[in-house]
């Protein structure tokens, strides 16, 4: 088995699990936060959540463009649309939500503020299932041909 294919499906995989834990559970529940808390919470929120996440978002991107340049026999378009994604993911995290996050902690947790959040994070969600499914789809065709 292709040890860079497993660390992609592995970090991939964990990462969707939690875009919709986060997508669901956790934004939904900033408004529910006292406002003279938010700050310290979402201070906190911003502090713990980086390092559960730049590891296996690291791996996925790197491990996704290795997939995309040399590619297990049969998974050639799978691995570059899995590279496109990762790609993606991190395009949105960076120029669209942690944005939005700073704008949050700047300004507070303002209904539009948390609605835009959460409208906003639903694309990476999307793109993590998709890049998902990609992954699992690229196991199969490896596991089936061996």
């Amino acid at each position: 088995m292709n040890a860079v294919l497993l660390a992609s499906a592995a970090s991939t995989l964990f990462m969707v699990g939690l875009a919709w834990f986060v997508q669901i559970v956790h934004y939904p529940l900033f408004p529910v936060v006292d406002e003279a808390a938010f700050p310290a919470f979402h201070d906190l929120h911003s502090r713990r959540t980086f390092p559960v996440v730049i590891v296996p978002m690291s791996v996925e991107l790197v491990s996704s463009i290795a997939l995309a340049i040399e590619p297990p026999e049969g998974v050639g378009p799978l691995a570059l649309a899995g590279a496109v994604l990762a790609v993606g993911i991190w395009v949105l995290t960076g120029a669209v939500l942690a944005p939005m996050h700073g704008r949050i902690g700047r300004e507070g947790p303002t209904d539009g503020n948390l609605a835009r959040l959460i409208r906003l994070s639903w694309p990476r969600t999307v793109l993590w299932s998709l890049h998902g499914a990609v992954v699992v789809a690229m196991l199969g065709v490896v596991v089936g041909g061996s």
